[in-house]
């Protein structure tokens, strides 16, 4: 399935359907009076989040919804029937925008949400309605007033818990598939990811939802690159991991990168909780490794955690930290390194197969 995270669509709500001018004539009734019926109510635009979606490729090719008119009155005094709401199917984390893709009109969180985002027009009256004391017989009906029409934006921001930024190649896309089971494309060039990804992390008894997102580069708030249009999934997460890949030579340039990028960005980013993490330690010397970590630690003003994606070093305290942070209280271990759980926990430490 292909990912797309933003569609611009066009929704009308159903037309009100048409009064009628309508007359009872039956046999024995005298003066039998006017008898037309109102129109029946337009379909409203309905939005309703539904689990399993995790992307707007539905919208790709079906960009027009118009909902079905109410249907007009009848004689008898019949009210016509109402149009059958349209209802659009949205996954979880859709903003709805206006056409300034500025301006949020709706935001679903949650599954399960159902709004009424255009109603549809009232049905007009029959002559029925119409009978006074004084008129006795109108020949008057009213047409059904219309719906309401717009263009919108569809914006998917993932529901994640945390997020992995950093430079291409870091090594995001390989600790994803290290701590989740999430199966992303992993290769030795820069803009393998495409597209991000969702990967739920079992860690014990408790989970969390990880998101990888494609590399920035500098400039990415200008366009360079991918962009970062795709940090956009990771603005409802608690906190960010930041991956610096060990293997280049400049790690206190590509840190600030990333930094500059979140600021230009907005939307809170640069001011979200972040833990920082030298990856691909496994292919650096010790004594090189440990000058770039001092380095790090001077300009970022904290120590960073080392890990290896490829061969799992140092995945597990990094995964308990991200769990720390998202819980909002830490976590106690022992002197051996065990969790001190509240209540029972199992055996595992940690099982990404789980």
């Amino acid at each position: 399935m292909k990912f797309l995270d933003q569609v611009k669509i066009y929704v009308r709500s159903g037309d009100g359907g048409a009064g009628v001018v309508a007359f009872r004539r039956e046999k024995f009734v005298e003066y039998g009076g006017p008898w037309g019926g109102n129109g029946g109510k337009g379909a409203d635009i309905v939005f309703e989040v539904v689990d399993g979606l995790n992307t707007l490729i539905d919208f790709r090719y079906t960009q027009h919804f118009k909902a079905h008119k109410g249907y007009n009155g009848e004689g008898r005094d019949k009210t016509g029937a109402a149009g059958d709401d349209l209802v659009i199917k949205v996954p979880v984390g859709t903003q709805v925008l206006d056409e300034d893709q500025e301006t949020v009109l709706l935001d679903f969180t949650e599954p399960g949400q159902r709004v009424v985002f255009l109603r549809g027009g009232d049905g007009g009256f029959g002559n029925a309605h119409f009978k006074t004391s004084t008129n006795r017989a109108p020949r008057k009906s009213t047409p059904g007033w219309p719906g309401e029409e717009r263009w919108v934006w569809l914006r998917l921001k993932l529901i994640a818990d945390a997020g992995i930024v950093g430079l291409p190649n870091a090594g995001k896309s390989t600790f994803l598939a290290a701590c989740t089971r999430a199966k992303p494309k992993i290769a030795d060039y820069p803009f393998t990811t495409l597209a991000p990804n969702l990967g739920v992390v079992r860690i014990r008894d408790r989970e969390f939802v990880l998101a990888d997102i494609p590399g920035l580069i500098e400039g990415a708030h200008e366009g360079a690159g991918l962009g970062d249009r795709f940090l956009g999934h990771v603005e409802r997460t608690a906190t960010l991991l930041h991956l610096i890949d060990a293997t280049q030579d400049d790690v206190v340039e590509a840190y600030k990168t990333i930094r500059e990028e979140l600021t230009q960005y907005g939307a809170g980013l640069d001011e979200k909780d972040e833990l920082l993490a030298l990856n691909k330690i496994d292919a650096v010397d010790p004594a090189d490794l440990k000058k770039k970590q001092k380095a790090l630690t001077k300009v970022a003003g904290r120590a960073p955690l080392l890990l290896s994606g490829a061969t799992g070093q140092g995945v597990e305290p990094v995964l308990f930290a991200l769990l720390d942070r998202v819980r909002g209280r830490p976590i106690k271990v022992d002197k051996d390194g065990e969790e001190i759980a509240e209540e029972p926990d199992n055996d595992a430490v940690w099982d990404p197969l789980a």
